[in-house]
């Protein structure tokens, strides 16, 4: 790595670092983000999805913290009403052809700016909510012209721990992070994951 590779770097985290501790909101898209982006599908339809436990316990810290977090999804799953309610998120939104719009509808609801908001998407239909979002990101396995747009790329795969990355990185910016850390060491939280 040149010594300019590495300052662009350096700039780059802290340009992020900066974007994720005004969050207050995170929309989420589902497949290829909350998973692998793998769909089995059998003769009735949608059969499964498989989730990150990490994802789950670091969705639950986020909500315990008052991190908004929602789901805005293309496809209609009760698969995913199912896994939402497990961690605990309540705004769900399915069968979303604008995203970009029901990212301002969130904004809107929740009496937020953009810039407080934050959605993470990994494909062609979700850079639309990417280009508005105050902090956008992806997976490491998203589609090559979503990350070339997002403030923030992790270093997992979607469903792999994407999402515990980008909750731990606005956790840990808003200076939250220690503290839920510390109280894991002390008496755990009683999460699902």
């Amino acid at each position: 790595m040149t010594a300019v590779n590495g300052v662009e770097r350096l700039t780059s985290l802290v340009q992020s670092i900066t974007k994720a501790e005004k969050i207050k909101l995170l929309a989420l898209d589902v497949d290829g983000v909350l998973t692998d982006g793998g769909l089995y599908i059998g003769a009735e339809g949608e059969a499964c999805k498989r989730f990150n436990v990490q994802d789950g316990l670091g969705i639950s810290c986020a909500i315990r913290n008052n991190l908004i977090v929602a789901i805005i999804t293309g496809r209609q799953s009760e698969i995913v009403c199912r896994r939402a309610a497990e961690v605990g998120i309540t705004e769900i939104y399915q069968g979303v052809k604008d995203k970009k719009g029901m990212l301002k509808e969130l904004a809107v609801k929740h009496s937020l700016q953009l810039t407080e908001v934050a959605y993470m998407g990994d494909d062609l239909n979700d850079l639309s909510a990417l280009s508005i979002a105050g902090f956008s990101c992806a997976p490491a396995n998203a589609a090559a012209e979503v990350k070339a747009r997002a403030h923030f790329v992790t270093a997992k795969n979607g469903g792999e721990g994407a999402v515990r990355e980008v909750v731990e990185t606005i956790l840990k910016a808003r200076g939250e992070w220690a503290q839920i850390v510390a109280a894991y060491i002390s008496n755990g939280q009683g999460d699902r994951q």
